[in-house]
C-alpha cells in the first residue's frame, strides 16, 4: 500500500506551476481590494471587535439560538431538518427530493454541501445537479474540485476556462471575460426555469426571525431560492447570530474582508416559502442544519474557528497559500482556516500534516474580522500531532537530541562545539548552502547562517565581562 500524499507532496508538486501563479496574482489583488476597503473605516477596529463578541457569544448560547431559529422557521411555514453527521445529512436532502420527486436541481455556492460530498449522492441516487455559481460551474464543467472558499476557480485563467467552455459546451475558444459571463448565463438560464428544486448555502442565519441570508455576486443564489419549487439551505450549526442588529455588524464586515466591497451586490434575505399572494418564491422551504463534528470541535480547544464568516482574508494573505493554492491542502478547507478547521472536523489522526502548513507569520490573525487566533489553534494542533505520534522519526529524534543537549550548560557547550566542527565542511563564506538529509528542503531555497566560531558569552568572557 502507497503511504498517504501528504500536505509536503502535494506542494511540492503545486510549487512553480501555472496554478500557483494564477493563485499567487489572484490573492495579491483580493488583498488590496480588502485594504483599500478597510482604509475607509477608520472605526475597523472597534468593528472586529464587535464581530468577535457576536460570534463568540452566539458559539456560547449555540443551543438555545438553534432552538428558537427552528421555532421560528417552523412559524413561516418551512421545516428544520438536523444532520448529527454528513451521511445523515446526505439522506435528509436525498429523502426531501425524493418525496419532491424532484429529478433536476440547481445548486447555489455552498462549500457546507462539498464538506459531505453532496453532488456524488444525489447523482448516484439519479439526480441531476447544476452548480450555478459561475466559479462552482467552471469547476463542475472541468472535472475539478474548489480551491479557494469564495473563488473556486482562483487557480484557473481565462485561458483555461475559454478552453473548458469551447471543449464542453461546444462554442468557439474565447478568452474574453463578458463574452464567457455571457456564454455561462446562456447556457444556466433555461437550466434555472427546468429546476425541480433548489439547493443553496447559508452565511447566516438569524434566530429571531428565523431567517435565512445567502450572499453573493451573482443572481444565481437569488435564482436557486426562488425559481424552483423547493428550496433546500444547506446550514452549518454554528452560521447564526441572534437578531438583525448583530447580523448587520457582521454583513458589514463580510463584503470589505472578502472582495473590499461595501456590500456584495446580492444579500438575499429567506423568511420561509412563498406566502399567499406572493408573487415569486419556493412552496417548500427546508433548512438542513449540520453537525458532522462541530459540537465536538466546539467542546475542544479549536472551537473559536467555527466563529468563522468565510470571508477568505486569511488565504488571500497567507504566504503558504499564496505560493501552493488550495489544491495543496487536501480538504475542501484550505488555507489559514482550512488547516484549523479540517483537523479539527475530521480528527488530528486523519489531517495531521495541515496544522504544519502555516509559517506562523501571524497575518491570518491580523486580517481576520473576527479576529480568531489562529496561530496559537495551530500550535495546540501541532501538540496534539506531536502527541499523537505523527511527528516524522527525524524531527522526533532530533528534538529529543536537541532538548538533551540543552538539558545542562556543559551539554549545551559541548553541542555548540560540534555544530561548529560539523558544519565546517558545509559552509562558504560563513553560509551554508546546502544541508544534507532533511535539511535540503530548508536550503534548497535559502541560505543558512553557519554558527559562530565563538558564541556571545565566550566573545563577553575575553573581554573581561
Amino acid at each position: 500500500m502507497s503511504a498517504p500524499v501528504t500536505f509536503v507532496g502535494r506542494a511540492e508538486r503545486l510549487l512553480g506551476s501555472p496554478e500557483a501563479r494564477a493563485v499567487g496574482a489572484a490573492t495579491r489583488h483580493m488583498s488590496a481590494n480588502r485594504e483599500a476597503a478597510w482604509a475607509e473605516m477608520s472605526w475597523w477596529p472597534d468593528l472586529r471587535d464587535r464581530v468577535r463578541r457576536i460570534r463568540l457569544e452566539s458559539l456560547a448560547g449555540l443551543d438555545r439560538l438553534l432552538a428558537t431559529f427552528a421555532e421560528r422557521v417552523t412559524e413561516a411555514g418551512g421545516r428544520v431538518h438536523f444532520a448529527a453527521d454528513a451521511a445523515e445529512a446526505r439522506e435528509i436532502v436525498a429523502g426531501i427530493l425524493g418525496q419532491a420527486g424532484a429529478k433536476r436541481v440547481v445548486k447555489g455556492k455552498s462549500m457546507l454541501s462539498e464538506e459531505i460530498d453532496l453532488n456524488a449522492h444525489l447523482e448516484a441516487a439519479g439526480v441531476e445537479v447544476t452548480e450555478t455559481d459561475l466559479g462552482e460551474w467552471i469547476a463542475q464543467l472541468a472535472g475539478d474540485t474548489p480551491s479557494h472558499i469564495i473563488a473556486p476557480v482562483l487557480h484557473m485563467t481565462r485561458q483555461d476556462v475559454g478552453r473548458v467552455f469551447s471543449e464542453k459546451l461546444g462554442v468557439p475558444y474565447t478568452d474574453d471575460p463578458v463574452e464567457l459571463n455571457a456564454l455561462a448565463r446562456e447556457s444556466l438560464r433555461d437550466v434555472f426555469l427546468a429546476a425541480d428544486a433548489g439547493i443553496t448555502g447559508v452565511n447566516l442565519a438569524v434566530a429571531d426571525t428565523g431567517s435565512i441570508v445567502v450572499v453573493t455576486n451573482e443572481g444565481n443564489g437569488r435564482f436557486s431560492s426562488t425559481a424552483p419549487r423547493v428550496h433546500i439551505a444547506l446550514m452549518g450549526m454554528e452560521r447564526i447570530v441572534p437578531d438583525w442588529p448583530s447580523a448587520a455588524v457582521v454583513l458589514e464586515s463580510l463584503a470589505r474582508s472578502a472582495t473590499g466591497q461595501r456590500l456584495s451586490v446580492y444579500t438575499n434575505v429567506i423568511t420561509g416559502p412563498r406566502r399567499p399572494g406572493d408573487p415569486d418564491g419556493p412552496e417548500e422551504l427546508h433548512v438542513v442544519i449540520v453537525d458532522n463534528g462541530r459540537s465536538r470541535v466546539l467542546a475542544g480547544e479549536t472551537a473559536e474557528i467555527l466563529a468563522c464568516i468565510r470571508c477568505g482574508a486569511c488565504l488571500n494573505v497567507c504566504p503558504v497559500f499564496r505560493t501552493v493554492g488550495g489544491h495543496g491542502y487536501g480538504t475542501v478547507y484550505s488555507g489559514p482556516v482550512g488547516a484549523v478547521l479540517a483537523p479539527s472536523l475530521d480528527g488530528i489522526d486523519a489531517r495531521p500534516d495541515l496544522p504544519y502548513a502555516s509559517t506562523l507569520c501571524g497575518a491570518c490573525q491580523e486580517v481576520c474580522p473576527v479576529g480568531i487566533q489562529i496561530p496559537s489553534m495551530l500550535l495546540d494542533l501541532r501538540r496534539a500531532a506531536a502527541e499523537g505520534g505523527h511527528l516524522p522519526t527525524w524531527i522526533r529524534r532530533g528534538v529529543h537530541a536537541f532538548a538533551s543537549a540543552t538539558a545542562t550548560p556543559g551539554r549545551w557547550r559541548t553541542a555548540k562545539r560540534l555544530a561548529r566542527l560539523l558544519t565546517a565542511p558545509l559552509a562558504r563564506a560563513g553560509w551554508i548552502r546546502r544541508l544534507p538529509g532533511p535539511g535540503e528542503g530548508w536550503t534548497r531555497h535559502r541560505e543558512l547562517r553557519r554558527p559562530a566560531a565563538r558564541s556571545f558569552l565566550e566573545r563577553w568572557r575575553r573581554r573581561g565581562g
